[in-house]
């Protein structure tokens, strides 16, 4: 079984603080088995809403509720928006006998539900599939390739973690987003999915794939506000800053696990890989993902110029801004677009990852970073000077 210690404490720790816990993340990413760690399922506070003996327990939720002493657990809350109400009244009973931790696969509807519900009583813990901090250094290409999701990467063969991948998008599109209140058309939904992930690593346009599609731009933009609360789309957003220059104000967008970017674009083996067209853009997205699971953050975002200026990634933290740049080459070097970042944006450091093995200053602030060093635990942004 894959340690995942670091999402483990940060979930101890905000049940320490709060009444009320969303743990939230993409379905099959290992949410349901990392709350059993804390509670084990065949326990009485345990409810798992896809069970139904569980929803038939909660036909009366206050009377089954209310009794409860220690830590509930209530998984796919999504299916059940009616709860947040009555969570928040339990919430606030004196002594607080129960603390409540809910797990949900959707973001979008069910954060509003719980911010307007729960404002002020809980705290959100958000989850992805496995990170190289958890695997190894080793686990690179297996990663890379197959993706993070638990089920995915520790299939059998490449041959099973594809199966399993092309299985998860039918159920997702078929089964689970219709349960959740979309009423869009599975196979319209696959074609868009499709066509996002060969926009991967790009500038979001709503006027093309709406061209391709015969919908209108509004209506591309709701598919992509689906897969994004779904957590299977990342849009990140721009960074603007104070300057003279035309910047780039349309988020990029990235499929969020790289085993399903793989399996969107036919990709089937690593040799397939090396050797296709998205190659860099599939690295780029790895790098960011494996980032933004790894570093502490207040904000990510990239940054762009209409003059052709670009970082990566930027993440805004309280001892600085901080830049990250992926590039899939032996030797990474200073780039005018690094060099004007740091001038314009006052970046306190910028990390290159690069897949090399050796970490190695490249300029004042600029340093050479291998992407297994994300998995051996040394900071991203080193201390001092070159």
């Amino acid at each position: 079984m894959i340690q995942r210690p670091r999402i483990l404490e940060s979930l101890k720790n905000a049940m320490g603080r709060s009444r009320v816990v969303v743990l939230t993340g993409p379905r099959q990413c290992g949410k349901t088995t990392l709350a059993r760690e804390l509670l084990p399922e065949e326990s009485a506070n345990y409810f798992d809403l896809e069970d139904p003996t569980s929803l038939a327990r909660l036909d009366e939720p206050m009377t089954a509720l209310r009794p409860l002493r220690g830590l509930v657990v209530i998984d796919e809350v999504q299916r059940r928006p009616d709860l947040f109400p009555v969570l928040r009244v339990l919430a606030d009973r004196k002594g607080a006998p129960a603390r409540f931790l809910i797990l949900g696969s959707a973001s979008g509807d069910l954060l509003r539900q719980t911010s307007e519900s729960l404002a002020g009583r809980m705290e959100r813990v958000t989850m992805g599939g496995f990170s190289l901090p958890e695997l190894g250094a080793e686990a690179e290409q297996q990663l890379w390739l197959r993706g993070g999701f638990p089920l995915a990467y520790l299939a059998a063969s490449d041959a099973d973690s594809l199966a399993w991948r092309k299985n998860f998008v039918q159920t997702l599109l078929e089964r689970d987003l219709p349960q959740w209140g979309v009423r869009v058309p599975a196979t319209a939904l696959q074609r868009f999915w499709t066509m996002l992930a060969h926009y991967h690593g790009q500038t979001w346009n709503a006027a093309e794939p709406a061209r391709a599609l015969g919908v209108s731009e509004s209506t591309t933009r709701r598919h992509l506000d689906l897969l994004t609360d779904a957590f299977m789309i990342r849009q990140l957003q721009p960074f603007h800053a104070n300057l003279r220059k035309r910047q780039v104000k349309a988020p990029k967008i990235y499929v969020r696990d790289s085993g399903l970017l793989h399996h969107l674009l036919g990709i089937e083996t690593f040799k397939a890989l090396v050797s296709h067209p998205k190659l860099g853009a599939s690295w780029e997205g790895l790098v960011i993902e494996q980032v933004l699971l790894r570093e502490p953050h207040d904000g990510a975002f990239f940054w762009a110029t209409h003059q052709g200026a670009e970082i990566d990634l930027i993440l805004r933290r309280s001892d600085g801004l901080f830049g990250v740049e992926c590039k899939r080459t032996d030797t990474p070097r200073l780039t005018p677009s690094i060099r004007n970042a740091l001038g314009d944006l006052g970046l306190a450091r910028v990390a290159v990852i690069y897949p090399g093995a050796k970490r190695y200053p490249i300029a004042e602030r600029v340093e050479a970073v291998p992407l297994r060093s994300l998995g051996e635990g040394t900071p991203l942004f080193g201390a001092g000077e070159p």
